[in-house]
This record gives C-alpha cells, sequence and structure tokens, in this order.
C-alpha cells in the first residue's frame, strides 16, 4: 500500500530553524524508496505505508529531541498522489 504524507514544520525554538528544517528534509531524502517533494510551504513524502510512516514519525521524534518545542502539520492520504495533476 502506498501513502502520500504533507508535511510543515514551525520550529519554535530561537536557534537556526532554517537549518534545522533542512536537515529534517535531507534526511528523509536519504532514505531509499521514499520520494521526496519540497516547496515553500511543505514537504511531500510518497512511498511504502509502512517505510513512510516510520521515516516520518522517526524523524518528528528527532526534531523534538532536537529542538525541544516544535509544531507539524501533517496530512495523511491513502495512494501514491505524486502524479496526480492539479485543476
Amino acid at each position: 500500500m502506498q501513502i502520500s504524507i504533507e508535511i510543515s514544520l514551525y520550529p519554535l525554538a530561537e536557534t537556526q530553524y532554517k537549518d534545522e528544517i533542512w536537515a529534517f528534509i535531507d534526511r528523509l531524502n536519504g532514505v531509499d524508496g521514499l520520494k521526496v517533494v519540497t516547496n515553500g510551504m511543505s514537504t511531500q513524502v510518497f512511498g511504502d505505508y509502512d517505510l513512510a510512516v516510520a521515516h516520518v514519525m522517526a524523524e518528528i521524534k528527532q526534531v523534538h529531541q532536537t529542538l525541544g518545542a516544535a509544531v507539524f502539520v501533517c496530512k495523511f492520504i491513502g495512494g501514491d498522489r505524486s502524479q496526480t495533476e492539479p485543476r
């Protein structure tokens, strides 16, 4: 089963938050079997359901351990929506 996940990360820390956002994205990009697409508003992750969910949740945990306070807004959509054309 495939899944599409859209993620927005809002660090609440006073540190170099852009570095933390890019580190989060880079770690997801390093996972074989996941397609990661980033734009100015969010990051989309596409792939096998178990693989994608496990890695996204692990990376969310990593950010919370590193920054402490961060807000994630996520959408989980069944199926691979990476090839869907906008209307």
